[in-house]
């Protein structure tokens, strides 16, 4: 294990751009495939979470190489041209990797195994693979549907319409992706918006893909069995990663950083609304688009924040986030209640129990709730504490940030985890003026 130590931080400040857009990546490497020819991928995130994709891919008949500039070149199979593993598929850590090619393999005439690490093989997968039944495939393995899981594909799957129980973008991204070779119509219907990368990345490969409004949804239909052709992209950096050094600038006096080519798509931006409510000084410079995806430089300087109710309709919208969000909640004065993130109970790990604990540990006033938290910020915060982020990429990264402005050092027991989404992140925050190291 990588003990990390975080001591008291001087002022951060600078201007350094975060790894690309980890959402993005995994869709992209996946359209790339399915298209015929080869699409050349700048910005990927080569984390651990997306490099198993990659793999994924490849063990599927895809050829991908890393040009000498740092570029991913992916000669595709096109839709219907996906061969049979001859291993199981290894997804690691990562959720968002597993239920998107689940999705996709779901409606191939082939068995495809999957497997994963401890904490990705604890994380329910019925949520996708109940739909994918739908269109005839069949899965076999444990009765809560864990990894390991055997997805049987279909030969002549049938085109379905599906209304997503839940918020989450994976679920109708799976689906989408089953439609892809599945003849005729497919519709996702979401009554909650979520991000929409998907949607966005089909209309770059020229899908023929529909939304429009449906009774207070949205209606997303897909036509089966398009001619892809191969595509460029540009992949923005990655919003949830930026995250981490933008509300570490926050609670950091004397801060004044930028960071650049930040995606700003709608659908992933409520914590920069959330931040801009509890009166953090942010804002976006030079606005454009980059395939598809509006990107901005972001500027955030420290401040004093307030406590408030975030809206529980914006959860959709910043899920990966709360638990940095709760950290800078623990330096506002008064409470900051968020509540409707039940989805965070299955992510990585259960994030809410496990931020409460490590707040309370490092001298935090918070309650939980069944969907939720309340936190209680102070002027000063204690710390002191030693966390077991449970493998949470994201969990470990928010107690490094906390330990940048609490009296006594933050430390978490296994800081290898970070290498899954953010690969260089102890360098990027050490650069800007965090005081972030091994300790033995």
């Amino acid at each position: 294990m990588t003990h990390l130590m975080s001591t008291k931080a001087r002022p951060l400040l600078g201007e350094v751009t975060v790894p690309g857009d980890k959402s993005i990546s995994h869709r992209a490497l996946i359209m790339a495939t399915m298209a015929i020819g080869q699409s050349r991928i700048s910005g990927l995130l080569e984390g651990e979470d997306v490099i198993n994709t990659a793999r994924a891919m490849s063990a599927m008949g895809a050829d991908i190489s890393h040009a000498a500039n740092g570029d991913w070149l992916v000669h595709g199979v096109g839709v219907g041209g996906l061969c049979q593993p001859e291993t199981a598929l290894d997804m690691g850590n990562s959720g968002t990797g597993a239920r998107l090619i689940i999705g996709l393999v779901s409606t191939s005439p082939m068995n495809t195994t999957f497997i994963g690490d401890r904490s990705l093989s604890s994380r329910p997968m019925r949520r996708v693979t109940e739909p994918l039944t739908k269109f005839g495939a069949e899965f076999h393995g444990a009765d809560d549907m864990t990894l390991p899981l055997t997805v049987s594909g279909i030969v002549d799957p049938c085109p379905i319409d599906y209304q997503v129980p839940v918020a989450s973008a994976q679920v109708k991204s799976a689906i989408l992706l089953a439609a892809l070779n599945t003849p005729g119509k497919t519709t996702v219907i979401e009554t909650t918006p979520t991000r929409d990368h998907t949607e966005r990345l089909f209309r770059h490969f020229e899908v023929p893909i529909e939304i429009t409004a449906r009774q207070g949804a949205t209606a997303i239909t897909v036509t089966g069995h398009p001619e892809l052709v191969a595509h460029d992209m540009t992949i923005p950096a990655d919003p949830s990663s930026a995250a981490f050094p933008v509300i570490a600038a926050i609670i950091t006096p004397g801060s004044d950083i930028t960071l650049k080519n930040i995606g700003i798509n709608p659908a992933r931006t409520g914590l920069y609304s959330t931040l801009k409510d509890m009166g953090a000084d942010i804002h976006f410079i030079n606005q454009r688009l980059e395939c598809g995806e509006a990107v901005a430089d972001i500027r955030v300087k420290h401040g004093p924040l307030r406590g408030i109710t975030v809206p529980e309709d914006r959860a959709a919208s910043m899920i990966d986030e709360y638990p940095v969000l709760a950290v800078a909640a623990s330096f506002a004065d008064g409470d900051s209640v968020m509540r409707g993130i039940g989805e965070l109970l299955v992510k990585e790990s259960d994030r809410i129990a496990a931020m409460v604990a490590g707040l309370r540990a490092c001298g935090v006033l918070v309650s939980e709730h069944d969907d939720g938290m309340t936190i209680t910020g102070q002027t000063t915060v204690t710390g002191g504490a030693k966390i077991t982020p449970s493998l949470d990429h994201r969990i470990a990264m928010s107690f490094l940030i906390l330990g940048m402005a609490t009296d006594r050092p933050v430390e978490i027991d296994d800081g290898r985890v970070i290498e899954t989404s953010f690969p260089g992140f102890t360098t990027l925050m050490n650069e800007l003026g965090a005081k972030i190291g091994a300790n033995a």
